[in-house]
């Protein structure tokens, strides 16, 4: 399916990045990705994101829609033409929205669950929750911070923004193939942030993640970023 470029204002975006093992994540992602591994490590995370004025590019800024999101998502890596391509796979979209939520697959690619999202925002402390449709729920509990977590995996702030901003591309599972978008940022600007509670019972089902499997790393925040998402067509699992 052919999705327009759409184009608007990330208010603000929240990455919450977990270590886990990659055995176990082999197991969960389809073909053709595979974990991209990372000091021994494979990444996944939760993107946690406030859109404004979503609309199809050359459409008037009144005429976009504004939403509260996450995004379940683990990094991988494929090889396409001979070339290995990086970018992330997404389990899962949850949507403040009831348009996004009946209009999935038609604006962004995949399925979407509508959830109720609870968000307290101030003075760069912010407390963010929801629980979704079938019952999925996340929390965070963060403040803005100067300092990058020293127990990550990522040695400083700038390695771990680099690794991220690799992640442009995101693929969505579609019926038996995956449709892709791609992520443009000219200010791609992220900060630190200090994560005090943070609890994901997606990550946390031990059905599917082995107890202690995933771990917390570090979490970043990038604020009013102008965007364009670009549709980057289906990816069939037989590559």
């Amino acid at each position: 399916m052919k999705i327009p470029t759409i184009q608007g204002i990330i208010d603000r975006r929240i990455l919450i990045n977990f270590t886990a093992d990659p055995e176990i994540i082999k197991q969960i992602i389809p073909a053709p990705f595979r974990p991209k591994v990372y000091n021994n490590k494979a990444i996944v995370g939760i993107c946690l994101i406030r859109l404004k004025k979503i609309r199809p590019k050359g459409f008037p800024g009144w005429a976009g829609i504004s939403s509260e999101n996450g995004a379940h998502r683990i990094a991988v890596e494929w090889t396409e033409n001979d070339e290995i391509k990086t970018g992330v796979y997404i389990p899962r979209r949850d949507t403040s929205s009831l348009l996004n939520s009946l209009a999935g697959g038609r604006i962004f690619p995949g399925l979407h669950y509508h959830a109720a999202f609870t968000v307290k925002e101030e003075n760069g402390h912010y407390q963010i929750a929801f629980k979704s449709s079938d019952g999925t729920t996340i929390s965070i509990d963060a403040k803005k911070s100067d300092h990058f977590n020293p127990n990550s995996i990522f040695q400083n702030l700038a390695t771990a923004s680099a690794f991220f901003e690799g992640g442009a591309v995101g693929y969505s599972p579609d019926g038996d193939k995956f449709e892709g978008l791609q992520l443009s940022i000219n200010n791609w600007k992220v900060e630190a942030l200090e994560v005090t509670a943070v609890e994901s019972s997606f990550f946390e089902n031990e059905n599917i993640f082995p107890k202690g499997s995933v771990i917390f790393d570090n979490a970043l925040l990038m604020t009013q970023i102008k965007h364009e998402w670009h549709s980057i067509g289906q990816k069939s699992n037989r590559l």
